[in-house]
């Protein structure tokens, strides 16, 4: 009896997805646990793979599909062995074209589409040999190269009455455009980002820090910190997830969420940490922060990082998060005002270090500084109140040792 595979169970935060690659087509043998299909939400990737060994009989959702949760995609005739028994390929018919088409992606399909490239002359870097829109584009400028200086060394010069306005091709003469759809994912951010915008009263406060304590903190420690937690390395995200889980109890409105007519105030630190990702911007959630160490935070952000750029990603990950941490300063922000992350009402962005002149004690010292920002919605939480929680924010990087003692 044929098994139905079927789409992941989409939390209710998740209403369909899209059917983004089959990496089996029909009549393919395929192995306990060897992915099947990827389906893209509006969050994250998910992957479908085989429950049994056998062979896939039928693709009922094909690429491109919008599918609901525990949609119908496939039918796997388990035990079977596929009838289909290859040929032996001869030098000759190495190259023909009736072989089967790589694995791609739906942008990377439109672009081959758009060339009209033949898919089989392009390395495929992704996973599995699978062709990337990288790949193509990086294939298209390489065919362009060699057809550029394949042209005659020594041209000879048309005499100039016989050079037409036609004759001479400036840089404008090509104005290339192309179209492509937008993933789900991409598409979500950006609705999210407006909702963000157009139904909170988001407003921003700014202060600046002294890192000078930290980063002679992490100096002195960073090898032995190393050492004993298994690799774990010491960076400055576990100091400003923890001072923030430090702050967030002494202002719980920085803590709270807006649902309808109510405010749910969280008795728990769910701190989710903004992520960069070729499909955008992602935040997993470290639940119960609070009761983390520093040790904790660092290896728990760095185990997400790496899910985030494999596209490994649950659900679970993505969903919930009480408060948000960003920190532009990896890619160079000085400063910049972050968008919450609807229902939560507060956000802190981190941005670059920068040495400074700055007063201490009356003198002019040059100093590291980092420019935060608190960005929060108004409607709960008062000026005085999202002040206070960035000085309290501020108060714990520059003696690191009362988030310890939690002073």
């Amino acid at each position: 009896m044929a098994i139905e595979i079927k789409a992941p169970a989409f939390p209710e935060s998740v209403a369909d997805g899209e059917v983004a690659t089959w990496h089996k087509a029909e009549g393919d043998s395929v192995a306990r646990d060897e992915l099947l299909v990827e389906i893209e939400t509006d969050k994250v990737v998910m992957e479908v793979v085989a429950p049994e060994s056998g062979v896939l009989t039928s693709i009922v959702a094909p690429e491109g599909e919008t599918i609901v949760s525990e949609a119908l995609l496939a039918l796997l005739e388990p035990g079977a062995v596929s009838t289909a028994s290859p040929e032996p390929v001869s030098d000759a018919s190495a190259g023909d074209s009736g072989a089967a088409e790589p694995a791609m992606g739906p942008a990377a399909r439109a672009l081959i589409d758009e060339h009209g490239i033949d898919a089989a002359a392009i390395a495929g870097s992704g996973k599995g040999g699978r062709i990337t829109k990288d790949d193509v584009s990086k294939y298209l400028k390489e065919q362009k190269q060699p057809a550029q200086s394949a042209e005659a060394p020594n041209p000879v010069p048309a005499p100039a009455a016989q050079v037409g306005a036609a004759d001479v091709a400036g840089p404008s003469s090509e104005r290339v455009e192309k179209r492509v759809p937008m993933t789900r994912m991409r598409a979500r951010i950006a609705e999210r980002l407006l909702d963000a915008t157009q139904q909170t009263a988001m407003l921003t406060t700014f202060n600046e820090v002294n890192m000078a304590p930290l980063m002679a903190l992490r100096k002195r420690y960073k090898e032995q910190f190393e050492q004993t937690h298994n690799g774990t390395r010491l960076g400055f995200m576990g100091f400003f997830v923890k001072a923030c889980c430090e702050a967030l109890k002494r202002y719980p409105a920085v803590n709270a969420s807006i649902d309808g007519n109510d405010v749910v105030y969280h008795g728990y630190q769910d701190i989710g940490v903004a992520v960069s990702t070729d499909d955008g911007l992602v935040v997993p959630v470290l639940r119960d922060a609070d009761f983390m160490s520093i040790a904790d935070v660092e290896a728990a952000i760095r185990d997400l990082g790496i899910k985030a750029k494999d596209k490994k990603l649950t659900i679970e990950d993505m969903t919930g998060g009480t408060f948000t941490v960003s920190n532009g300063g990896v890619f160079g922000s000085l400063l910049s005002t972050p968008i919450l992350n609807p229902p939560q009402t507060g956000i802190l962005g981190m941005h670059t270090i920068q040495e400074r002149p700055v007063a201490i004690d009356g003198e002019v010292v040059i100093q590291p500084m980092m420019y935060l920002a608190l960005s929060y919605d108004h409607r709960l939480i008062d000026g005085k109140t999202a002040v206070q929680f960035l000085v309290t924010v501020k108060g714990f990087i520059e003696d690191p040792a009362r988030i310890l003692l939690q002073l």
